[in-house]
Parts: structure tokens; sequence; C-alpha cells
């Protein structure tokens, strides 16, 4: 066991040993993972308990849902809003942005209840190498803060004018009144779409959590182990990754399906409305597509990103068996048998690892042993061919009900999609021209 030496001694020792450095590190991670464990439970996202399982889901349903659709019922009552239409459309948004919050809020809390923040990031000890990979826990949670805030902020602002610009058009008694209505609708709104994108940003830190684990493997090649271990390894991050896949399925298709009813109603009432459609009445339309199609494509883009680094455990255990053999050929023909890294020292050495998000580019990472000494057996070679087309049968990746969620899938979705979007256009364009045009 592990004895954590407090920071303060680390400062005061003027010679400091290895024990000693990794305490802040250690700190550091606890700290980060407290601040999360915070943002979650002010959300209403740690429901470990009857009472906080309670006042989670009064508080979502007193702020997100009955506040906004308190301030739409007594505020819309001029004509210009009947003339607009603006208090239909503000519930129809309501609708979806609450489904939405909800799921997000349902889901998640669910998993944490189940497993606890640590255990459901994967940071614990039991899923090991957390002392290995401190450091870039720490940066990857601090990641999902900052991708949460470049979304949410842009949004708010958008948001904050709508609503500024929509108030002119709405007859109050005073200007506290109106301010009051801006501020409820404000705080409601980023109350539920800050719960949205939440559960979406923390799909996309824990599959970027694993992803350190899969970049990582190429270097564990390079070291001197059985094949047996390199199996273990990689059965271990299947493994997690279908515990991933098993946990946000339910999260994922749910989210989907809600963001594509909400994106064709939308499109249903602005391009099949005969009255005026503006940024009055129809702004909330883009605000809240906005948040909804950056959740989607958060989600996607992690699932993708796991799923292609998981497949190109296949391209890189292949080019390590062949450098092996190939290597293992020269020494057996070799007199003096040598040293294995010389074979390499003399050529091209240990090659980065580049996984880039363009198809133009290589995504897999080519290692070379840099041990010395692997025999040159058969024995061995059936070990490492038998390793070789394991990853080659079991390419893995983040499934959604056994659908792998990589560039193939979302093509597809990305083509169903549009064809739903020209179809609803054909019917509502086409029928509003020939209305028109009688």
């Amino acid at each position: 066991m592990e004895v954590q030496v407090p920071f303060i001694q680390a400062e005061n020792s003027s010679s400091p040993n290895p024990e000693e450095e990794e305490e802040p590190k250690e700190t550091q991670l606890n700290k980060s993972l407290h601040l999360l464990e915070t943002f979650l439970r002010v959300l209403g996202f740690c429901q470990y308990s009857f009472l906080s399982f309670t006042l989670s889901w009064v508080s979502f349903l007193l702020l997100g849902v009955f506040l906004p659709l308190l301030i739409i019922e007594i505020s819309y009552c001029s004509s210009d809003c009947e003339k607009y239409q603006i208090k239909v459309f503000e519930l129809e948004i309501l609708v979806s942005q609450s489904l939405g919050a909800a799921i997000s809020l349902l889901c998640v809390s669910h998993n944490l209840r189940k497993y606890g923040v640590r255990r459901f990031l994967f940071v614990d000890k039991c899923h090991g190498h957390m002392t290995q990979f401190r450091e870039e826990y720490t940066k990857k949670i601090r990641g999902f803060f900052r991708l949460l805030l470049v979304w949410v902020l842009p949004c708010f602002l958008l948001k904050a004018a709508r609503e500024v610009l929509r108030i002119r058009y709405v007859d109050k008694d005073s200007w506290w009144q109106s301010a009051a209505i801006i501020f409820g609708l404000l705080f409601s709104w980023t109350f539920s779409s800050i719960i949205f994108l939440s559960g979406s940003c923390l799909f996309n830190l824990v599959c970027n959590l694993q992803i350190i684990h899969f970049e990582n493997y190429g270097k564990l090649l390079e070291r001197d182990l059985d094949v047996s271990a390199y199996i273990e390894e990689h059965v271990r991050l299947t493994h997690h990754l279908s515990k991933i896949s098993h946990r946000f399925r339910i999260f994922l298709l749910l989210e989907f399906l809600i963001v594509t009813a909400s994106q064709f109603v939308a499109l249903l009432q602005t391009t099949g409305n005969r009255g005026i459609i503006n940024f009055i009445n129809g702004g909330d339309f883009a605000v809240t597509s906005i948040v909804e199609l950056v959740g989607i494509i958060i989600c996607l883009h992690a699932a993708a990103k796991i799923s292609h680094r998981a497949q190109a455990l296949a391209s890189v255990t292949s080019r390590w068996h062949a450098l092996v053999t190939c290597n293992s050929s020269n020494l057996s023909q070799s007199n003096n048998g040598g040293n294995m890294e010389a074979s390499f020292t003399s050529g091209s050495g240990s090659m980065p690892i580049n996984y880039s998000e363009s198809d133009l580019e290589a995504v897999d990472f080519v290692p070379v042993p840099a041990n010395t000494q692997l025999a040159s057996y058969m024995s061995m070679y059936h070990k490492r061919q038998a390793f070789v087309t394991y990853t080659l049968s079991h390419r893995g990746g983040a499934t959604i009900f056994g659908w792998t969620v990589d560039r193939a899938l979302i093509s597809t979705i990305f083509f169903v999609e549009l064809s739903l979007v020209l179809f609803v256009l054909g019917k509502t364009i086409t029928f509003s021209f020939t209305s028109s045009t009688k």
C-alpha cells in the first residue's frame, strides 16, 4: 500500500525522493476529481441517497420546467406575441430542452450512483495505472471544464441577446419586471443546457481517459515482455471499452432520438409556418438547435475517436510482429549475435506516435522494440502470430447495441438525416408554395 506523504513535508525536505515527488501529482489529481464531483453534485448528478435524489429532481422540475413555463404563461400577452406566435414556439422548445436535460440527468446519475466518480471514470486503483497517468488524468479533467465553457458561453450570449430583443415586444408595467423575466429565463436555460452538455462532456471525458491507455499501448510493445502480457493488457483495454459502451448506450440512443425529433419539429415550424419568422420568435430554435447538435457532435466525436484508437491496435501489433520477425531473422544469420538494438540504431530508430484526425495522415503507431535479445525460436514466432491474429479478430470500438461508432456509422447517420431533412423541406416548402400560388 502506498504511503502518502504530506505536501508540506515534501516542500521542507532538502533532498526529495521519488515518492515525495509523486505526492503533488496525487494531490492535484484528487483536487481535480473533488472539483469535478462537486460540480456534478451542484447540478444534481450525484444522487447517492434518497434525500439527494429527491432534491435533485425537485430542483430540476422547478428550475428547468416550471419556472420557464410560468414565465411563458404570464409574460406573452401583447398583440405582437400573437402575431409572431412566440408562445407556441417557446412551449415546443421548452419540451425538447427539458427532455434532453432529463435524459442526461437520469442516465449519468444512475451510473454515478452505481459506480461512483472514480470507478465511473476508470481512475481508481482497481482499474490500474493511476500512478503512471496522474498528470494525464488531471489534464483531461481540466479539459472537461474547458470544453463545457467553450460551448456554453457563446450560446448564453446568443440566448441573452435574443431575450433582450424579445422583451421589447412584450408589454410590461415596469422595467424591473422585464429584468426579472429575462433573468429567470436565462437562469433556467443555462441550468438545463449545462445539464445536457455535461452528460455529453462526461462521455467525452471517459473516452479521453481511456484513449491515454490505448496510445500508451505502443510503448508497452517496446518492452521485453512475454506475449501473454500484451494479450492481457489488450483484453483489459477492450473490456473497459465494452463497459463504457454498455453504460452509455441508452444515453447516446435517447439523446440522438430526442435531438433528431426536436430538429424536425423546428424545421416543420419554421418552413411550414405562413407567418413571419424572425429572430424574435424563431431565435430560440436556433439557440436550442446549436446546443443539441453540439452535444451530439461531442458524443460522436469521442466515440469515433476511441473506436479508431482501438482498431488501430491491430495495425500496431502487425507491424510490431513484422519488425521483430525481420530483426530476429537478421540476428540469426549474424555470426556474433550482437545486440538487436544495434540494427535499428544504424537505421531509423523508434518511430513516433502520430495520431491524426485527418484521413490523409497516419493514425497508427509503429513501435520498434528497444530491448535486446529477443529469441528467434519458432515458438516465439507462433506466439506473436497468434497475438496478431487475436488483435485482428477483436478490433473493438465504442458500440451502441452492437453498432460500432466509427466514420462509417457517422456517414450513414449523416446521409439518413439529410434524406429526412430534404423530405421535410420538400413537403413543407412545396405545399406552402402551391397554396400561395392558388
